[in-house]
């Protein structure tokens, strides 16, 4: 058993039943967008005493999508208790800066997070995934500045006339929040985040405010190697 600061025990292998509780409860649509407007929407749309309001953030982007189902995932898990809250709203901040600039970031910013607060594990292999496990994917071989990717929640592995699947939720071009099933050769790279120890996120500010590697990835090239040392996967 687990206690989220301090409050509410919760089983381990449930975590990922909550994300997908909280998948459930997004909404649909509301279109893709990188833009001011998006950013601005979900800004919005966390608002203080532990209030996330989904349905603001529109148009939406899919680490902002992503990240609400991560903060309601917490709160849910903390029954409504207290949780580092400024420390986790987004902000307008540059990539890896603070909670929100590390999970928006180029590469592993999520597994990066989850490594340096210890909330769960990181992992490359389909194999032990799960539904309801978050997942960057890397559409090219490039990590950094060059790279093309894509942060969602995992759903499964499926197949579309015998070929192989990856279905997730996320906020996908064009239409916005919604599923998505794509070729599984079509992903590059993969890492999977599992949230398992959420209730470390206590320690939300024991963590640099910067993470240089992460930051730098605006401006360099990094490698997958790289990315699965500083996201803490071994044998790689």
């Amino acid at each position: 058993m687990l206690l989220l600061c301090g409050l509410v025990p919760v089983q381990a292998e449930d975590f990922n039943s909550i994300v997908l509780e909280q998948v459930a409860r997004m909404p649909s649509g509301g279109g893709y967008a990188t833009t001011r407007e998006a950013h601005t929407a979900l800004n919005s749309a966390v608002g203080d005493a532990f209030v996330v309001r989904p349905e603001r953030a529109v148009p939406s982007y899919c680490s902002g999508a992503t990240y609400l189902v991560f903060l309601n995932a917490l709160t849910a898990a903390a029954g409504g208790g207290s949780l580092p809250w400024e420390a986790l709203r987004p902000r307008a901040v540059p990539d890896g800066v603070g909670i929100w600039g590390r999970w928006n970031s180029n590469g592993p910013g999520t597994a990066r997070l989850f490594h340096e607060l210890g909330l769960g594990e990181n992992f490359t292999e389909y194999e032990r995934a799960r539904p309801g496990d978050f997942l960057k994917i890397f559409w090219n071989d490039a990590v950094g500045k060059k790279e093309r990717g894509h942060l969602v929640v995992y759903l499964g592995l499926e197949e579309k006339d015998g070929v192989p699947h990856v279905r997730f939720w996320s906020s996908n071009k064009p239409n916005g929040y919604g599923e998505k099933s794509v070729a599984k050769s079509s992903v590059k790279r993969a890492i999977f985040s599992r949230l398992t120890k959420a209730e470390n996120i206590r320690n939300a500010g024991s963590i640099p405010r910067k993470d240089d590697y992460l930051a730098g990835l605006l401006t360099r090239e990094s490698n997958f190697a790289e990315a699965l040392r500083m996201s803490g996967v071994g044998g790689n």
